[in-house]
């Protein structure tokens, strides 16, 4: 049986939502992945399926549909993949998660005009306004799940759409030293579900020192794989490893980091 195959750039967080749901069901290999490399021009034979549309991932079933959305090709695998559903069945509870999940926009838009922001000056008014994002989801947890950590008894759907933003907020704590304030009521019950996501055993695709390092150029201001100016390589770049990189200056509002300094080329 020929596999669905899903293009992908690795360390999307879009991308991670469709490996957590797999994981949560116990079917990796039920897709095919195949990468992508953000750092260079997509190939025709990529541009073609997408409808000339550069955003990721998109799957391109056996037949040669394709589909794209992150949130579209969730639902298409917990459809077909019927062992383990992810998304609530109850008419109520699938109701209330899906409330939850439309708050998922506001608050990556906001986390990720957070790093990508160069003006110090603004930002006290960014994080603050990231902050009560964060309050809007305590708000919400705190009068549908007073119990805890999630949403429902169990990891499920809502927490698959955002377990992958809070990892890729590890930036923020990295380049812009944001934290949620310790032993305020406002941020305690987001707290608790955010730190219960990230240490679930479905989703530990990626680390925190993956993510600090290939995504310094979005601190730097540049995103989606290009090359800040007096630089060659992006910091997205599948070579040199992540691993083996030395990690990068928190400090992005000071001078720049070189290839060489981010370990991403070797000293003449």
């Amino acid at each position: 049986m020929t596999l669905p195959t899903v293009y992908h750039i690795p360390v999307c967080p879009f991308s991670q939502r469709l490996e957590i749901l797999l994981a949560l069901k116990g079917a990796r290999d039920a897709v095919k992945f195949q990468v992508v490399d953000i750092t260079k021009p997509r190939p025709e034979r990529l541009l073609q399926p997408s409808r000339g549309t550069t955003a990721l991932p998109i799957m391109e079933l056996a037949d040669g549909h394709v589909l794209k959305e992150s949130m579209v090709l969730l639902q298409y695998l917990d459809d077909t993949l019927p062992a383990n559903p992810i998304a609530q069945r109850d008419p109520y509870r699938r109701a209330v998660e899906n409330m939850m999940c439309r708050m998922e926009g506001e608050f990556t838009t906001a986390g990720y005009t957070v790093v990508m922001n160069q003006d110090a000056d603004r930002r006290d008014k960014l994080r603050g306004n990231l902050l009560g994002i964060y309050a809007k989801l305590n708000d919400f947890l705190a009068h549908h799940s007073t119990r805890g950590p999630f949403l429902f008894e169990e990891f499920s759907w809502a927490e698959t759409v955002f377990t992958p933003m809070f990892m890729r907020f590890w930036f923020n704590e990295y380049y812009e030293g944001f934290e949620l304030p310790v032993g305020d009521e406002r941020y305690s019950r987001v707290a608790e579900w955010v730190e219960a996501c990230i240490a679930h055993p479905a989703a530990q695709q990626v680390s925190r020192e993956e993510i600090v390092k290939l995504y310094y150029d979005y601190a730097r201001g540049a995103g989606n794989g290009a090359p800040l100016a007096g630089r060659t390589v992006s910091s997205f770049a599948f070579e040199p490893s992540w691993q083996s990189r030395p990690w990068p200056p928190h400090d992005k509002y000071g001078p720049a980091a070189t290839d060489e300094q981010l370990g991403l080329i070797t000293p003449a």
